[in-house]
């Protein structure tokens, strides 16, 4: 295992003798950045777990890059470069689009022999749970409207119009990944799903989220935070409390 060659993984506070790793993905129009604070936080708050996080292309370190705009695609690169990561246990956490792309990460894996010790499935409807959208097909003012909406992209970039225009065509892509994803019947996960919701969250309803259980055979708990789509910012305390406990149930 080596981050320094390693095309989708990030590592921002290295914990190498933790007894879990933790593999973060990020939301749509969003970067393996997102996950700076909750890395930061996790050794505060005990999590005995080395975070993480994916990086997708057309962002950042990977600016020059073409984004994907297929989550089955994505998946599958994800999946791949994962290999040398599992060096211990894993986990993955994923975020509104992070949530499904971790999903069909989580299937790949399964499909290998590499179960994952489960799923954190965030601000995200069920798989099986889909709504017909078409923001990925809006103007660039149409498309930045939306996701001002939603207050996930760093505020730095959304006031700077320059740097917002310039990352736009990745944004475009999650959103016409996430958009376009329609959940193939299949063989579901194994390894446990546990749910995290806003209760305020406007793309994400609380039965939509429920819906989670049916894709795992495994044990599935939704839980209901304070909050919109992006509670995870302010709740991130009780978020990292949520996780620590989990992985302490799924750990062998």
């Amino acid at each position: 295992m080596n981050e320094r060659t390693s095309r989708w993984i990030r590592r921002f506070h290295a914990a190498d003798d933790a007894a879990v790793r933790l593999v973060c993905l990020p939301h749509a129009g969003g970067s393996a950045t997102a996950y700076f604070p909750f890395s930061r936080a996790a050794t505060a708050a005990g999590l005995d777990a080395d975070v993480v996080a994916v990086q997708y292309p057309g962002r950042q370190d990977r600016l020059g890059e073409r984004c994907y705009d297929d989550v089955d695609a994505m998946a599958d690169a994800i999946a791949d470069d994962l290999g040398p990561w599992f060096d211990r246990p894993v986990a993955l956490f994923g975020h509104s689009m992070g949530a499904t792309l971790g999903y069909e990460v989580a299937r790949r894996l399964e499909a290998r022999g590499a179960r994952p010790l489960g799923l954190f499935a965030s601000a995200c409807r069920a798989p099986s749970a889909q709504r017909i959208e078409y923001v990925h097909q809006r103007d660039d003012d149409g498309l930045i409207a939306a996701i001002r909406e939603l207050s996930g992209t760093d505020k730095a970039v959304l006031g700077d119009d320059e740097l917002l225009r310039m990352v736009l065509p990745a944004i475009r892509g999650d959103y016409t990944a996430v958009e376009t994803y329609r959940h193939r019947a299949g063989r579901e996960l194994e390894c446990p799903i546990h749910v995290l919701v806003g209760d305020d969250d406007p793309v994400t309803e609380i039965a939509e989220a429920d819906a989670w259980r049916a894709h795992t055979t495994g044990e599935c708990v939704v839980e209901v935070f304070p909050g919109g789509h992006f509670y995870l910012n302010a709740q991130l305390e009780g978020v990292l409390a949520s996780v620590k406990a989990r992985l302490g149930d799924w750990s062998p």
